[in-house]
C-alpha cells in the first residue's frame, strides 16, 4: 500500500471514530431526553392524560340571530359528528341558532334569550307542505317539551319571534353552562 493510500485509509478510520463518537454522544442524549419525558409523563395520571387528549374544545356561541337553514344543517352535522360541546352564552340565539339545542352537548346560559319563529322564505310564508316539513326538520332539533310548543304554537309567527329566556330552556331539559 502507498503512503498516500495508508493515510487516507488513517484519515477515514480516524473520521469514523469521530463520527461514532458523535453518534455515541448523540444517542446517549437522545435516551437522557427519552428518559426524562418518560419520568415526567409517569406522574401524570393516565385518566387525566387520557381524558385532556379525548376532550372535544368547545364552541362557543355568542349573540346568533339566526341564518339559512340548509347552512345550521351543515354546520350542526359536523359538531355533532365531532362531538363537540356547544356553549349558547350570548344576549340572544334567534332563528336557525336555537337548533344547537338538539346536539348532545350543549349547554344554556340562563340569560340567554331565544327567539322562534316558524321556517319562510325572506320572511315570506311557505306552502302549507314546505312549511310543514321545514317545521319539523327545525323541531328535531329542540328537546321534547320545546318540540311540543314549536309544532303548536312557535312556528306559527313568521314575523318577530317568540321570546323564550334560557332558564326556561334549561327547565325544558337543556343543560345549565
Amino acid at each position: 500500500m502507498s503512503l498516500p493510500a495508508a493515510l487516507s485509509r488513517v484519515a477515514t478510520v480516524a473520521n469514523m471514530t469521530e463520527t461514532k463518537s458523535r453518534l455515541g454522544a448523540a444517542l446517549r442524549g437522545l435516551v437522557t431526553g427519552l428518559t426524562a419525558v418518560a419520568a415526567v409523563a409517569a406522574t401524570v395520571p393516565a385518566t387525566e392524560a387520557a381524558s385532556s387528549s379525548a376532550r372535544p374544545a368547545s364552541y362557543v356561541i355568542g349573540n346568533d340571530r339566526g341564518g339559512y337553514l340548509h347552512d345550521r344543517l351543515l354546520e350542526l352535522t359536523n359538531l355533532r359528528s365531532q362531538g363537540t360541546r356547544v356553549e349558547i352564552r350570548g344576549k340572544v340565539c334567534y332563528s336557525t341558532c336555537t337548533m344547537y339545542l338538539g346536539l348532545p352537548h350543549t349547554c344554556v346560559d340562563p340569560n340567554t334569550v331565544f327567539g322562534f319563529h316558524g321556517p319562510s322564505r325572506s320572511g315570506r310564508r311557505l306552502e302549507q307542505s314546505q312549511f310543514d316539513y321545514f317545521s319539523r326538520v327545525m323541531a328535531d332539533y329542540y328537546p321534547v317539551p320545546l318540540q311540543k310548543w314549536f309544532m303548536e304554537k312557535g312556528r306559527n309567527r313568521i314575523s318577530g319571534v317568540h321570546k323564550i329566556r334560557g332558564s326556561e330552556i334549561i327547565r325544558m331539559g337543556v343543560a345549565a353552562c
